[in-house]
């Protein structure tokens, strides 16, 4: 924890808030918006560096996140749109957006699946693919950057704690028995 001159720990944007509603409302424990909107605020402070970082590499949040899904997939880099969806929490019509925005720019393609008619496969093309190996290198970097504030064993107890509240909130893999889409 960052510690001021004086040993305390700074205080960040949230507790000055905090502070206010206990002023304001002595009578409630305003503890989980703490939790909460520092979270959200995190959030909203880690999405615009990406998008900062991203824009350098002439790519959007969204288009790196569908690149990443086809890379990380394997050979041959190749997804349903059905199966794009569930990874980026998406609606279908916004998917399919964005997938004609990838089309254009030559980094995926489109096909209908040949072995069922009514499936649209998603492919990394040799540009894409190369464009994601670059970034990605990059992504990594910064992320690190991003997190240097927190030791190696600050990040894993974060990790394990955000996954806790994620997979209470309903979030599992998709492999997990508990994920109701599979």
């Amino acid at each position: 924890m960052r510690r001021s001159g004086g040993g305390r720990p700074v205080e960040d944007n949230v507790d000055w808030r905090m502070d206010q509603w206990r002023t304001e409302r002595p009578d409630i424990d305003p503890t989980p918006m703490g939790v909460v909107a520092r979270i959200q605020r995190a959030c909203r402070l880690l999405e615009r560096e990406l998008r900062d970082h991203f824009a350098t590499h002439d790519l959007q949040l969204w288009e790196f996140d569908i690149l990443g899904t086809l890379r990380r997939s394997g050979p041959p880099y190749q997804l349903t749109a059905g199966q794009l969806v569930e990874s980026s929490m998406v609606t279908s019509g916004a998917i399919t957006n964005r997938i004609d925005r990838l089309v254009a720019r030559k980094l995926v393609t489109r096909e209908v699946d040949p072995l069922n008619r009514r499936s649209v496969l998603i492919s990394l093309t040799e540009g894409g693919r190369e464009l994601i190996d670059r970034v990605v290198v990059h992504h990594v970097d910064l992320e690190a950057k991003l997190l240097s504030e927190l030791s190696g064993r600050d990040q894993e107890d974060l990790a394990g704690l955000l996954r806790k509240l994620l997979t209470s909130l309903g979030d599992y893999s998709p492999g997990n028995p508990l994920n109701p889409s599979g």
